[in-house]
């Protein structure tokens, strides 16, 4: 592999390119200043504007997403697995019907895999623009999102409706609903009844993981995150793991599956068959099965990453409607 062909599976922190209307709440006062990004894969974005920076998904896709203090996503859910790691600043994420069934405050480098199938928004607590890194189960990213009938609601009164072909109409730049297509419905009260309120304490000990926790065990090999027998013992559709200094050796390696590569802190040096770059905080990686390949820290200091890898597994837990 060219180093150029390479630098194609690569998204740079820098590059990467915002959509400030991809979902129904983008007008909506508290959520009207997020930024949603899709880094592989098309994710679950709702609007034509998104930009996907590598279309093609090695069986789950990698988004992001950025908010200024105070601003919050609001309430959905999704069919299959979604778990975050958070980049930059301090989040609250909470969960149920109303928002109100538990809550987790999460700092720089923890991760949560969020239980499928339950109602769940974030929102960015710290003092400064902040970034949540993304990985949903499936090619598809489960087929979107589904929206807590209130933030549908909300949305039309701020000019923005969901038609039932998944796309926003923007009655504000003039845009309505063409014939053949009606608003979303909103989720009835047999689907809603069925949907979990798991408490804080049910929640959090199994699906989130504390970045500090994640550098003792990674001190002489990767700690295992998120997988069968992992610290998060789940099946989404993707196994993660955590690498820090210490974690790796200096040889080359490779992998019969697709390998992400996600640096959280410090900067890495990725060699390989044909080349070597540099890796940042915020950069993406995607490494195809079969390339042998070394990664390393590139200077002293703090250094950790996380990495995401197919499986055979399916798309994930799935909700049932």
């Amino acid at each position: 592999m060219t180093p150029v062909e390479m630098e194609a599976r690569i998204v740079r922190y820098g590059d990467l390119m915002p959509c400030k209307t991809a979902f129904i709440d983008a007008h909506t006062p508290g959520s009207d200043q997020k930024e949603n990004f899709t880094i592989i894969g098309g994710g679950v974005s709702e609007s034509p504007d998104q930009h996907v920076h590598i279309k093609d998904t090695p069986g789950f896709n990698i988004g992001a997403a950025g908010q200024p203090p105070k601003c919050r996503n609001s309430l959905h859910s999704h069919r299959t697995a979604e778990v975050f790691f958070v980049l930059k600043g301090r989040w609250r994420f909470f969960w149920g019907r109303y928002g109100t069934a538990g809550e987790v405050v999460l700092e720089e480098g923890d991760i949560f895999n969020i239980p499928t199938g339950i109602f769940r928004g974030f929102e960015n607590i710290g003092t400064d623009y902040g970034m949540i890194m993304a990985i949903l189960g499936g090619d598809d990213a489960g087929g979107g999102v589904l929206w807590a009938p209130q933030v549908i609601e909300d949305a039309q009164d701020h000019g923005l409706v969901l038609g039932d072909d998944g796309k926003l109409y923007d009655s504000k730049k003039g845009v309505h609903l063409p014939g053949g297509v009606s608003p979303m419905p909103l989720l009835g009260d047999d689907v809603l009844a069925r949907m979990p309120e798991p408490t804080t304490a049910e929640v959090v000990p199994h699906y989130v993981a504390r970045y500090w926790d994640m550098m003792a065990l990674a001190d002489r090999q990767p700690a295992q995150v998120i997988g069968p027998d992992a610290m998060l013992r789940d099946r989404p559709g993707f196994d993660v793991d955590f690498v820090t200094r210490g974690s790796l050796d200096d040889g080359m390696n490779t992998h019969d599956r697709h390998e992400i590569i996600m640096p959280m802190r410090g900067h890495w040096r990725l060699t390989w068959d044909g080349g070597t770059t540099a890796l940042n905080p915020g950069d993406t990686c995607a490494v195809p099965p079969g390339v042998p390949h070394a990664l390393q820290p590139a200077m002293t200091g703090e250094a950790s990453a996380y990495r995401v890898f197919s499986n055979d597994d399916p798309a994930g837990p799935t909700m049932p409607l």
